[in-house]
C-alpha cells in the first residue's frame, strides 16, 4: 500500500493534521470535534492527509463518512481531490454504498439533500432503510466510523441528527469557515494570520478604496462599478506586467430583488464594452445561468464581470476573483463571511509583494455592510430536536387564527389618525413652514439629497470588519428616475410597521408631506425630489411614527373581529435553541419535553424573565408539565388581537402550564424594570393584554403578564399598567 498524499502541506496545515489526530485518539477527548478553517486554509486537502495519516497510523478497520452541502457539487469536487491526492484509497457515493456497503479505510462522499431534504426523491423511503442496513452491517463487521461535517454552516444538522446517529461513529468532525468554540466539544482553529502568512490568501481586504468622506454620489451603480474596474484594470496590467496570464473577476452581488436592478447593471456595463455577447459578462443565479463558460475559474477565462445574487453555491473556488460590488435595494441582505473569501485567494497561491495584487477589494455603499457580517456567523447556540412526553399529547387548546377577509380601518381613517398623533406629538399647526421647522428641530433631515454613510478602510482578518467605526459620509442628489426604486423600498419598511399595502401607505404619505393634492391633513408641502429625499432619509423615524399610531389602545374583540379558530396540540416534536456551553447543567423535569435541560433556558437562548420563570415552574411541586411555545407558525398556540387601526396580528404567548388540580394557565413573559427602566420593547404589550384577558375570560383559562423586578416575578391578570409600581403588578407567588 502506497501511503502519503501527493501534495506538500504547509506548516500550519501539518500541524492542523498532528492537532486533529492527536485529539481523535486521547481517549479523554469528547466525541465532536469543531475545525474552524478560514476559506482558502485548504481545508479538504488537511481533511484529506488526516484521512491518509490515520488510516495509516492509526486503524485500518475505520470507514469515513464525508458529509457535504448543496445540491450535488461539493462532495464531487471534494471526492475528485480525494482521488487526485491519495489515489490508492478508495472512494464512493451514496449509490455505491447502498450498492456495496462500507468497506474498512473507504470514504464515502454523501450530498446532505440526498438524505435529509423533505420531499427528495433521489433516495426512496426503500433505500434509506437499505442505508441504515448498510451501516449495521458495517457496525457487525467490526467497522469504525468517522463522520465529516464539511460546510457545517449550510446544514441544520439537527434535521440529519437520525442519520449522524445510525453511524454511531467513533469521531465527528465538523468543519466550517464560520465556526464557534463550543465547550462541549473540542476546539481546533487554523489561525486566519497563518493562511495569510503562507500565501494562500489575501495580505488583506480594503472596503470602498477610492471613496472620499462628504463625496456626491449621482448614481450608486455606476460610481460602484466604475471604480471596481478601474480597479480591475490596474490589477490586470500589473499581471501583464509580470508576464502573468491572469484576467482579475470582478463578482457583482445581487440582494433578492427587482429584476430592474439585474437589467440596470447590465446596460451600465454594456456602456463600459462589457456585455454577455462578447464574453466579457457572465451571470449566475438560481433561475439564470447564462454564459457560463467551463473555464470560469481558470486564471485567464474570458469574463472579467460575474453577476450573482447572494453567495454564490457553497464549495465554488475562484482565485481569480479580485473584486466584490455589493450592491443594495434598500433592504440589507445577509453578507456571508464566506462571499468575502471568495475574494481572498491568490490565483497562484502566493504573494507578489505588491499591495495592489496581495489585497482584495470591496465596494458597496450597504450601510448594513457590519451587521450583515454578524448575522452570518454561526449562532454561539446549537438547534436540538426534542420529544414530546406522553402525558401531554392529549391536551388540546383552542386557537385564533386571523380572518385574511378582514382587513382593519381603511386609508382615509388611517391619515387621520396618523395626522393626529403628529400634530399632537409635535405642536404642529396649519403653519407648513413652520411645522418644517418643528419637525427639523426633532430630527427630521429635508432637502434634496439622500444621505448615507458607507464601511471604509484596511482589514487583515475578515472579523475586523465586525469591529470597524470607520465610516465616510455620502451625498446623492435626488433623481426621481433613479431613485424611484430605493423610494418604493423605503415604504415597504414604513408598511411593515403597519399592515396596509404599498400604495396605500404611498397615498398617506403624500397627503401627509407632497406638495399638491387634497390640501386636508397636509403637515408640509415638499417638491417631488424633496418629498423622495424626505421619505428615504427618514424611514426608521416615520415607521416608528406609525408604529405608535398601531400602539394605540385598540377597541379589542369589537363586533368587526371574528378570528377563525382552530384546535392546538403540542407538536410531539419541536426544535429548541440551546446553550452549549451551560454551566452546572439539570434537567427539568417538569419540562413538556424529553430531555429538557437548563441548557435550554440560559441568557443566551431566553430573556431573564422566561429563565426566572422557568426556574420557578420546576422548583413548584404543584406542576404537572410546562410547555414553551413557539413565537410564530401555524403549529403553535396563536391569539388574534388588533391593533390602533383595527389590523389582525397574531399573537403566541410564551408558556403553557398544567398544573396538578387540572387548572391550565396561558402566561406570556415580557421585559420587566432594571434600576428603575423599562426592559419592555413590545409596543403592542397593552393590545395584546386585552386581548389575552378577553380570551382568558371566554375560555375560562387562568392567565397573566408576568415580568421580573430585582430577580422577583409579577403577574398581572386584571388591568394593564405600564409602570410595575401600579397595584395591579402582584407576586407571582400571590396568583399563580
Amino acid at each position: 500500500m502506497v501511503s502519503g498524499i501527493n501534495i506538500n502541506l504547509f506548516d500550519f496545515q501539518e500541524k492542523a493534521v498532528i492537532k486533529l489526530l492527536d485529539i481523535v485518539t486521547d481517549s479523554r477527548s469528547k466525541q465532536t470535534v469543531i475545525v474552524k478553517s478560514p476559506t482558502g486554509s485548504g481545508k479538504t486537502i488537511i481533511l484529506i492527509d488526516f484521512i491518509e495519516e490515520y488510516l495509516t497510523k492509526v486503524s485500518s478497520s475505520t470507514a469515513f463518512i464525508w458529509l457535504c452541502p448543496g445540491k450535488g457539487d461539493l462532495e464531487e469536487q471534494s471526492r475528485q481531490k480525494m482521488c487526485k491526492f491519495a489515489p490508492h484509497r478508495y472512494t464512493q457515493n451514496l449509490f455505491d454504498a447502498l450498492q456495496n456497503g462500507f468497506d474498512d479505510e473507504s470514504t464515502t462522499f454523501i450530498n446532505w439533500e440526498l438524505v435529509t431534504k423533505k420531499g427528495n426523491t433521489a433516495i426512496r423511503d426503500s433505500e434509506r432503510k437499505n442505508l441504515f442496513d448498510r451501516i449495521a452491517e458495517a457496525h457487525r463487521a467490526g467497522t469504525e466510523f468517522i463522520v465529516i461535517i464539511d460546510e457545517e454552516h449550510s446544514n441544520n444538522t439537527a434535521k440529519a441528527k437520525s442519520i449522524i446517529d445510525a453511524f454511531s461513529a467513533k469521531n465527528i468532525i465538523r468543519v466550517s469557515a464560520t465556526a464557534v468554540e463550543n465547550k462541549r466539544y473540542e476546539y481546533l482553529e487554523i489561525d486566519e494570520v497563518d493562511v495569510i502568512n503562507a500565501g494562500l490568501i489575501t495580505k488583506a481586504l480594503y472596503v470602498n478604496e477610492g471613496l472620499v468622506d462628504g463625496m456626491e454620489i449621482s448614481n450608486d451603480y455606476e460610481c460602484l462599478l466604475d471604480l471596481a474596474d478601474a480597479k480591475r484594470k490596474a490589477i490586470a496590467a500589473r499581471y501583464k506586467e509580470l508576464g502573468k496570464a491572469i484576467r482579475p473577476l470582478v463578482l457583482i452581488q445581487f440582494p433578492n430583488g427587482q429584476p430592474e436592478t439585474i437589467r440596470a447593471v447590465e446596460a451600465k456595463l454594456e456602456s463600459m464594452g462589457y456585455t454577455y455577447d462578447n464574453g466579457m459578462v457572465s451571470i449566475w443565479m438560481s433561475e439564470d445561468k447564462r454564459d457560463l463558460p467551463d473555464n470560469l475559474t481558470e486564471n485567464d477565462a474570458t469574463p472579467v464581470f460575474l453577476l450573482m445574487k447572494q453567495a454564490i453555491s457553497t464549495g465554488w473556488d475562484c482565485p481569480r476573483a479580485k473584486i466584490l460590488v455589493k450592491l443594495r435595494e434598500g433592504m440589507s441582505e445577509g453578507f456571508e463571511i464566506q462571499t468575502i473569501g471568495r475574494i481572498r485567494r491568490m490565483p497562484e497561491a502566493r504573494h507578489y509583494e505588491d499591495d495592489l495584487l496581495d489585497f482584495c477589494y470591496v465596494y458597496t455603499f450597504d450601510e448594513k455592510y457590519k451587521a450583515g457580517l454578524l448575522s452570518s456567523m454561526d449562532k454561539a447556540y446549537e438547534t436540538r430536536r426534542l420529544f414530546l412526553k406522553d402525558k401531554c399529547k392529549t391536551f388540546t387548546l383552542e386557537k385564533e387564527i386571523r380572518d385574511m377577509d378582514f382587513d382593519g380601518l381603511g386609508e382615509r381613517e388611517v391619515l387621520f389618525k396618523i395626522h393626529e398623533a403628529l400634530v399632537a406629538k409635535y405642536h404642529l399647526g396649519s403653519d407648513k413652514k413652520q411645522n418644517q421647522g418643528l419637525l427639523s428641530d426633532a430630527g427630521y433631515i429635508f432637502g434634496a439629497e439622500i444621505h448615507g454613510q458607507a464601511l471604509q478602510g484596511e482589514f487583515v482578518r475578515t472579523s475586523a470588519l465586525t469591529e470597524s467605526h470607520s465610516y465616510i459620509t455620502t451625498h446623492r442628489r435626488i433623481d426621481t428616475h433613479k431613485h424611484g426604486m430605493q423610494l418604493m423600498h423605503s415604504i415597504d419598511a414604513i408598511k411593515s410597521s403597519i399592515g396596509m399595502a404599498q400604495n396605500k401607505v404611498k397615498t398617506i404619505l403624500e397627503r401627509l408631506f407632497r406638495k399638491g393634492g387634497n390640501p386636508n391633513q397636509k403637515l408640509i408641502a415638499l417638491e417631488t425630489a424633496e418629498f423622495y429625499a424626505f421619505i428615504i432619509n427618514n424611514q426608521h423615524k416615520l415607521r416608528e411614527e406609525f408604529r405608535e399610531v398601531t400602539a394605540q389602545m385598540a377597541v379589542q374583540m369589537s363586533m368587526q373581529l371574528h378570528p377563525k379558530k382552530s384546535t392546538f396540540h403540542i407538536p410531539e416534536q419541536d426544535f429548541f435553541r440551546y446553550d452549549p456551553n451551560v454551566k452546572n447543567e439539570v434537567e427539568y423535569l417538569s419540562n413538556a419535553y424529553h430531555e429538557y435541560t437548563s441548557g435550554f433556558a440560559t441568557s443566551l437562548v431566553r430573556s431573564t424573565c422566561e429563565m426566572l420563570f422557568e426556574q420557578h415552574c420546576e422548583g413548584r411541586q404543584d406542576i404537572e408539565w410546562v410547555y414553551k411555545n413557539g413565537d410564530t407558525g401555524q403549529q403553535y398556540f396563536s391569539i388574534v388581537y388588533v391593533d390602533g387601526i383595527q389590523k389582525q396580528w397574531l399573537f403566541y404567548a410564551d408558556y403553557i402550564v398544567m398544573k396538578k388540580d387540572g387548572t391550565v394557565w396561558v402566561i406570556e413573559t415580557k421585559g420587566g424594570e432594571t434600576k428603575g427602566q423599562d426592559k419592555n420593547i413590545d409596543r403592542q404589550i397593552a393590545n395584546k393584554f386585552n386581548a389575552f384577558k378577553a380570551y382568558a375570560t371566554k375560555h375560562n383559562l387562568h392567565w397573566g403578564f408576568v415580568r421580573d423586578k430585582d430577580n422577583q416575578l409579577y403577574i398581572n391578570n386584571t388591568e394593564f399598567a405600564v409602570d410595575m409600581a401600579d397595584e395591579h403588578w402582584v407576586l407571582l407567588t400571590q396568583e399563580f
